[in-house]
Order: structure tokens, then sequence, then C-alpha cells
């Protein structure tokens, strides 16, 4: 859970006065504001695309990247919108999650912002929800490492370094190994 979730009211009303234009007035940083701004958005950018996972709908994940995006799952690289949305459709047809209702938390988001460029990291923890009448399991958890830009006001993913730390699905087994923390502005 993201803090703005626990505090949408300062969220709002900070992003309130920015957008009526308090940024100038007395004791309101215009470079804070703007920070907050991003932050929520950079937020709202990972919250939505991981409300994709679990559905069928794998070219909606195109819409976050940018078109010469670089995305690293577990050692597998794809370039750009085609190779991205074809790894989902391949993990669909692989038929990578059991039936059930799955969602993804989305955790502990570390979030540097300089200007138009930001880089993200969180923790990623899937559970799936496979009997009404038991509990959840954990059927993944990993960490992420983004690199994001802001064009045309939008804040978007420029290259994505996945790491799982369990629950690797068998396509990635042959190019897995253990990652520790990854630094995303380093060119690989």
């Amino acid at each position: 859970m993201t803090n703005r979730r626990r505090l949408p009211g300062i969220y709002a009303a900070l992003v309130g006065l920015a957008l009526a234009g308090c940024g100038q007035a007395p004791g309101v940083d215009a470079a804070a504001m703007q920070h907050v701004i991003d932050r929520v958005a950079i937020e709202d950018l990972l919250d939505d695309y991981y409300a994709n996972f679990g559905g069928s709908a794998n070219e909606d994940f195109a819409k976050y990247y940018t078109e010469d995006a670089t995305f690293d799952v577990n050692g597998l690289v794809y370039h750009g919108h085609k190779e991205i949305v074809g790894l989902y459709d391949t993990l669909g047809d692989q038929g990578a999650l059991p039936p059930g209702t799955f969602h993804m938390l989305v955790t502990n988001p570390q979030i540097k912002i300089d200007g138009d460029t930001a880089t993200a990291k969180v923790l990623w923890t899937g559970v799936m929800n496979d009997k009404i009448d038991g509990p959840p399991h954990f059927q993944e958890q990993g960490r992420e490492y983004d690199l994001l830009v802001k064009q045309g006001g939008k804040w978007l993913i420029k290259k994505r370094v996945v790491i799982a730390d369990s629950g690797l699905p068998d396509m990635f087994k042959a190019t897995y190994s253990p990652r520790k923390d990854f630094d995303v502005t380093k060119e690989d």
C-alpha cells in the first residue's frame, strides 16, 4: 500500500494547491509541490501497471513504456513495445498462474526524482486466492528497479529490471542468476 492511499486528504490537498496555482503563494515551494505531484504520478503508474496482472489485456502493458524501453526479467531482456507485450502474451499462454484470483502487492517504494527522470525501487508480492474457503498464499516475490522519464508531461518506464526472490516461473530458470540491489541507471 502506498502512502497516498493512507493519506489521501494530504495528497489531494497538495495537488489541489498546485493545480490551483498556489505554488507562488508565500510559504509554498513550487519545486516541492512539483516533486509531490511527480511522486504521486509515478506511484499511480506503478499501481496501474500491476493492476493489470492476472487479467488478459496484455496489450495494455505497452502504454507504460517508452517506445525504446528495455525490460529485463530475471535475465531475459526485451526491447520495445512489441517484445514487451510478447513477453506477457507468452506468460499468459504458458499458464504462469494457476486458476484463482491473483493480486500483486507493490510495497516499500523508494522513488528518487531528478527533473524529468526518476528511479523507483519496489518490492512486489504475488498473492493467489484459489479457494474462497481457504487462506490466500504467496505465489511469488521479488524486487523491481525502474528508470523513468517524463515525456509529454507523462511518466513512462524507460528501463525496468525485475528480479525474482521466490516463485520463479520455469521459463526464467535457464537465465536466472541471483542479483542483489541493481543500479538501473547504468548501462548493461
